[in-house]
C-alpha cells in the first residue's frame, strides 16, 4: 500500500506522487518513511531527498525546510529543492565556486552565516547531480513537466 508525496516549494509544485519510501536528511540522521509511518513533524537540513517507487529511486536536492508525516500522507514544504535531473552540474559548480569567494572575503557574522549556507547549500547540489545521474533517458516517475 503506497503513500502520497507532496513535496512544495514557495514557488512550485515539484512532486506529487503515490511512493513506496521516503529517505529525508533530518537534523538528527537520515529518515526512513514507510506507509503507515507514526505522525512525525521535523525540519529537514540541506542534503539530499530520495523518493522510492515501484524498486525506482529519484533524489531530490533539498536545501532545508520541514516534513510532515501524517496518515500515510507526507508533505515536504522545502525552503528550496531540485530534482536531480534539474540540477545544471555547471551552474552548480559555479556557485559553489562564488560560495568559497565570499566565505574567504566575508566582513560580519551575518555574512559569513550566509556564506556558508550557501556553500552547504551549493556542495548538496553538486554532490547529488554528480552521485545520482539518471541511467536512463526516461523522465523520474511523477514528475510534473
Amino acid at each position: 500500500m503506497p503513500m502520497t508525496l507532496e513535496i512544495i516549494t514557495a514557488e512550485r509544485q515539484v512532486y506529487s506522487d503515490e511512493v513506496d519510501m521516503v529517505i529525508a536528511p533530518g537534523f538528527d540522521g537520515q529518515l526512513g518513511i514507510l506507509p503507515r509511518h507514526a505522525p512525525l513533524m521535523t525540519m529537514l537540513k540541506p542534503g539530499e531527498l530520495t523518493v522510492r517507487k515501484d524498486g525506482v529511486d529519484m533524489y531530490v536536492a533539498v536545501s532545508g525546510g520541514f516534513m510532515e508525516v501524517l496518515g500515510n500522507h507526507v508533505s515536504v514544504l522545502a525552503d528550496a529543492c531540485e530534482r536531480s535531473d534539474e540540477i545544471d552540474e555547471e551552474r552548480a559548480q559555479q556557485a559553489m565556486q562564488r560560495a568559497q569567494e565570499s566565505l574567504a572575503n566575508q566582513g560580519s557574522e551575518m555574512e559569513l552565516q550566509r556564506a556558508m549556507a550557501s556553500l552547504q547549500r551549493a556542495q548538496v547540489r553538486v554532490n547529488l547531480v554528480r552521485r545520482r545521474r539518471p541511467s536512463s533517458g526516461q523522465p523520474p516517475p511523477g514528475s510534473s513537466a
